[in-house]
């Protein structure tokens, strides 16, 4: 891990050589580097900078030490509020104006100051009628919570820079994964660490990752009139994930369900934090689509084998779950690279049916995956293809992309012509 960078570290980078003419934010799923990208960023930019930790008791600085000191004994809500944000940025004002250059303030964790939207709000458009030439970057764990902060008060005013589940290519550079260990473990570099001890990794999964997800980030930033289903609701996603699963068999499987409506804002809910989304089915009308019955796809394959009771050796050995992990791995694959203007969905009509289907406007691409059981439906494939003038369609697997291939080259690239 030692010197591994992201890619978006360069991104931040090459933001910071601009003219700040909008906040920056980045925000992801819980353990997927945010802090290790701005904190590389910070160490590779030659601008002076602020890093401070919204949820830490003392702020830490890169580049400039502080000059604030506050009182360990208060509750850190009562330290962390509009005032204290307010007084980090006039400090960090007054460093821009006596250095003579642009400075990189940071605030980590911003969704926990209240109100913080409005009051960034007023202090950049302060900062531009006055032509002050600052970078201001805002990290968040918590998506829905930043999100909405952003589309209601700084509408106009940022520039996102998204932090995805690591990919293949990132858990085998910097902890040398496999693609099985990869497959079965995913990719969390925080659990990395720990995949020889299976029981280990498996509590820090669901303790460490999975529950403060839900809880902190999720259910403690948004309403949710059902907690107790919501987490249901994740547990029966992240079991079935590559499965089609009606929302009337849902209700079936889980008491005091609510309705489909329910259920469907919930499955929304899970995919804007990154962990498990109900992808649509692939059809010329919208009604269709929102109407059809999820494809349930987890956003890191951890997420379905930490509570699957399956040891990594076991998981290999059962062709049928290695099957559905591996076309897991792939739906991960291409909803985590998958660029904003690119739908991933599925198409299944009568016998015939495609594991994944991307869309770009009015290009579209077919993806099948097979694993070694079975063999790939060519008839499903050609039916789909004929039906909506698709480009070729891409077989991941046995007779087709080598699985580490087409994990090593994102969504954006495998959906045009070839």
């Amino acid at each position: 891990m030692a010197g591994f960078e992201r890619a978006t570290v360069a991104t931040a980078v090459d933001r910071f050589s601009e003219e700040p003419t909008r906040l920056l934010t980045l925000f992801g799923p819980r353990q997927t580097g945010k802090t290790t990208i701005i904190r590389q960023a910070l160490i590779r930019t030659s601008l002076p900078s602020r890093y401070l930790a919204v949820d830490e008791p003392e702020p830490t600085s890169s580049g400039i030490s502080s000059s604030v000191s506050l009182t360990p004994s208060l509750p850190l809500n009562q330290l962390r509020n509009a005032e204290w944000l307010t007084r980090q940025w006039e400090d960090a004002r007054r460093l821009t104006v006596q250095s003579g250059t642009r400075l990189v303030l940071v605030f980590d964790e911003i969704q926990k100051i209240p109100n913080w939207s409005e009051v960034v709000k007023g202090l950049w458009d302060a900062d531009r009628a006055n032509s002050l030439t600052m970078h201001v970057v805002l990290l968040s764990s918590a998506p829905l919570a930043i999100q909405s902060g952003l589309s209601e008060s700084l509408a106009g005013r940022f520039e996102s820079i998204p932090v995805t589940h690591w990919s293949f290519p990132e858990m085998a550079a910097a902890f040398n994964f496999t693609l099985d260990q990869y497959v079965y473990f995913g990719g969390y570099p925080g659990a990395a660490g720990l995949v020889a001890d299976e029981d280990r990794w498996r509590s820090y999964i669901q303790q460490s990752l999975i529950e403060p997800h839900l809880e902190r980030d999720l259910l403690a930033t948004t309403r949710v009139d059902k907690p107790a289903l919501l987490k249901k609701v994740f547990e029966l996603g992240a079991s079935y994930s590559g499965q089609i699963l009606s929302y009337n068999k849902m209700l079936g499987q889980l008491q005091d369900a609510g309705n489909t409506t329910t259920l469907a804002r919930y499955l929304d809910l899970l995919s804007t934090a990154g962990l498990l989304t109900g992808l649509q089915k692939h059809s010329g009308s919208a009604q269709r689509r929102r109407g059809s019955s999820p494809k349930l796809a987890v956003r890191n394959t951890a997420l379905m084998t930490a509570a699957s009771g399956y040891t990594f050796a076991e998981a290999k050995a059962d062709r049928t779950y290695w099957g559905r992990l591996v076309e897991s791995s792939v739906g991960a694959h291409l909803l985590n690279s998958a660029s904003s203007g690119m739908s991933v969905s599925y198409w299944r009509d009568g016998g015939s049916e495609v594991d994944f289907v991307l869309s770009r406007g009015r290009a579209i691409r077919a993806v099948e995956v097979k694993s070694g059981v079975g063999l790939a439906n060519d008839f499903s494939l050609g039916e789909f293809e004929q039906r909506y003038s698709a480009a070729a369609s891409l077989v991941v697997g046995e007779r087709g992309i080598p699985l580490n291939e087409f994990l090593s080259t994102s969504a954006d690239e495998w959906s045009r012509e070839r």
